[in-house]
């Protein structure tokens, strides 16, 4: 690599921790007005389903990443990784705004559907920095992706909660389209920022490709690659301890997703019904404690937590405390709903924010232990992944709008049941696990 790659790089760590941090704001920033917003819209068209509606916005994002993200990738190595990404910023900018202006249900799926197919970028923002990173930076540089993930689900949903509604509290948005559009003005915003950074880009980031010597390998149709990458991906699922840790994982996202359609619908529900009446912001707010903690989690306690109970032990330990939270959610009383709801996301950020680091150290070691290509088992691990946050928050809103009027225990406590159920069965998976020896320890750890 050159000095002048390198320096390149170097340059453009900033514009790619946008880029993926802008990616997750986008998913995030609709979190805590999305129900409030199908329910408006569905009263207006007579429709009653709204936990399905909620289940299928959330979904038909994660849709378009999964479906998009190869074609980005394959273009990428194509046209260059700037142009592409420089696509999916300007796309952010139309597609944010476009939700925002949402008049029926129909129109916020299409404008959901298309801000996911420009927001499957963070795959052309990864290969940036391969592109760019010698064999030492590469570590570092990728945490830089993984701590943009976290402070993006952190201030989507706190400007999604604090901007939505603005007429209703700030005088100066009376009478204005603010007033008649309710949920513009977060999405206004997200798009401001998805403009900062397309500029930014467009001065600072350098292309990391060259396009006139680089061939792609990959010539194959998008359908032959998306079914090989399926059938390689669920052969994995059958190969001993490496098919238990993927089944593990996949569960996990499963109930974790479950959560992300319910978790509003249980929340903005009437007191007298069970739930908490709380706002667009009270919504915002808690999302934001969540990604707070499992910024905490993730940057001071893996580390001792790791060297104390090992990785391997960590897994289990770190899905029981996730299930408890996701099981708890629905038995808040509303007198003391701050208080509760605090201990409850507590136990699921800092149960998720120690499951995925530890869940991806103990595949890869587990793959390296067995022989098996690295990439073939982490993409394998993604793709299914997704498929498990597709079918998610779909699953949640399916299971609530069947079950959320009937009585105990199959009413609104359901959905969040399965999420525990779900969890259950990723912990009893993990005695499949087989125990690796940790790494020994430097000379300057062990004194």
């Amino acid at each position: 690599m050159s000095t002048q790659q390198q320096d390149a790089g170097k340059a453009a760590l900033f514009v790619l921790f946008m880029v993926t941090m802008i990616d997750m704001i986008g998913f995030g920033i609709i979190i805590p007005f999305l129900t409030y917003l199908v329910k408006d819209l569905a009263q207006e068209q007579g429709i009653v389903e709204i936990g399905l509606w909620v289940g299928l916005l959330m979904t038909s994002y994660s849709v378009a990443q999964f479906l998009f993200s190869p074609l980005w990738g394959s273009l990428s190595d194509r046209i260059g990784r700037r142009p592409v990404l420089m696509i999916g910023l300007l796309g952010n900018t139309v597609f944010f705004t476009a939700f925002g202006f949402s008049n029926t249900l129909m129109f916020a799926l299409g404008a959901r559907f298309l801000a996911g197919v420009f927001n499957g970028n963070i795959a052309v923002a990864r290969a940036y920095i391969g592109d760019v990173s010698t064999p030492q930076q590469l570590a570092t540089r990728m945490g830089l992706i993984g701590a943009a993930f976290g402070l993006g689900f952190t201030i989507g949903p706190f400007l999604g909660g604090e901007f939505s509604s603005p007429a209703e509290r700030w005088d100066f948005f009376v009478g204005t389209v603010f007033e008649n559009y309710p949920y513009l003005l977060p999405c206004v915003i997200a798009s401001i920022l998805s403009t900062g950074s397309l500029i930014l880009a467009y001065y600072k980031l350098p292309e990391s490709v060259d396009t006139e010597r680089a061939r792609p390998e990959d010539e194959r149709s998008w359908s032959q690659r998306m079914s090989s990458m399926m059938s390689n991906s669920f052969s994995m699922l059958g190969k001993g301890s490496i098919g238990a840790m993927i089944w593990v994982t996949m569960l996990f996202t499963l109930g974790f997703t479950v959560m992300h359609a319910v978790f509003i619908l249980y929340t903005e529900m009437n007191v007298d019904l069970g739930g908490l009446s709380f706002s667009e912001q009270d919504n915002g707010r808690v999302f934001a404690m969540i990604g707070l903690l499992g910024i905490l989690t993730q940057g001071a306690l893996i580390g001792p937590l790791t060297r104390r109970f090992g990785t391997r032990r960590l897994i289990p330990i770190s899905i029981v405390i996730t299930g408890i939270g996701l099981t708890l959610v629905p038995y808040t009383q509303a007198s003391m709903a701050w208080i509760q709801l605090f201990a409850v996301v507590s136990c699921i950020a800092i149960g998720n924010g120690i499951f995925q680091p530890s869940s991806s150290t103990y595949l890869t070691r587990i793959a390296r232990k067995e022989g098996y290509e690295l990439g073939v088992v982490m993409g394998a691990q993604e793709s299914l992944g997704a498929f498990a946050r597709i079918l998610g928050p779909l699953t949640g809103g399916i299971v609530w709008e069947l079950s959320y009027r009937g009585e105990f225990p199959w009413d609104y406590h359901t959905s969040f049941h399965l999420c525990g159920a779900l969890m259950v069965i990723s912990a009893l998976l993990t005695l499949r696990l087989p125990t690796l020896e940790e790494p020994s320890k430097t000379p300057q750890e062990a004194e």
